[in-house]
């Protein structure tokens, strides 16, 4: 009869034995682990990042709401900007064109956040405004004086007021940190915009819808 190897005969086992077979267990798992390494793909995403177009980051997933927010305070931005320095030579009251200096300036450092916010994000930007925003600086371009004033206060109190909802929108929904916090920080620069321009004297029922 062969010999039996039950729990007595494992206890049996030389220790050289035994130290050998942890070895190679040992060497399997380090096998594993090089695979998995191996195998991961090159370009995966950084934290901060989202992966292929996803909505993954480190600050909490990224909503279609959240990239639209994005969009839009940087599309107020590309107009709002040139208006503001069209009204300089444009504009027959000092208070609007002292107005619209500073919503220029304004823009100018909310765009710069913007395009950091999108940035850490991963979210790409325009370049340009859209269609609607560039008939805006077209209708203004062809006016001047107390014309224009009424003009440019009225196209940026009603553009202000749609951007206002959005964001306020999206500061109440959002389950991204970096969103909310961006969302506060533009929030604050568009309701300044809004007192701003309400200073002037021009704004009407109109601009309020």
């Amino acid at each position: 009869m062969g010999k039996s190897y039950g729990i007595a005969g494992l206890r049996s086992l030389p220790r050289a034995a035994g130290g050998r077979l942890m070895l190679a267990v040992a060497a399997a798992v380090a096998v594993v682990a090089a695979a998995l390494v191996v195998l991961s793909p090159p370009d995966a995403p950084a934290d901060g990042q989202t992966e292929g177009g996803g909505n993954r980051t480190r600050w909490g997933p990224l909503s279609e709401e959240d990239r639209t927010l994005l969009v839009k305070v940087r599309q107020a931005g590309l107009w709002e900007m040139p208006a503001g320095q069209q009204a300089q030579q444009r504009a027959a009251s000092p208070r609007v064109k002292e107005v619209a200096g500073m919503i220029m300036e304004q823009h100018m450092r909310l765009d710069a956040d913007t395009r950091a916010t999108a940035q850490r994000l991963n979210v790409i930007l325009p370049t340009e405004p859209n269609a609607d925003q560039k008939g805006w600086l077209r209708e203004m371009s062809g006016k001047f004086g107390a014309d224009y004033d009424r003009t440019f206060v009225l196209r940026l109190r009603a553009a202000h007021g749609k951007v206002f909802g959005v964001i306020a929108l999206v500061r109440a929904h959002s389950k991204n940190t970096e969103i909310r916090a961006f969302a506060e920080r533009a929030m604050k620069f568009v309701n300044n915009h809004m007192r701003l321009l309400e200073s002037t004297g021009l704004v009407t029922d109109s601009a309020l819808h």
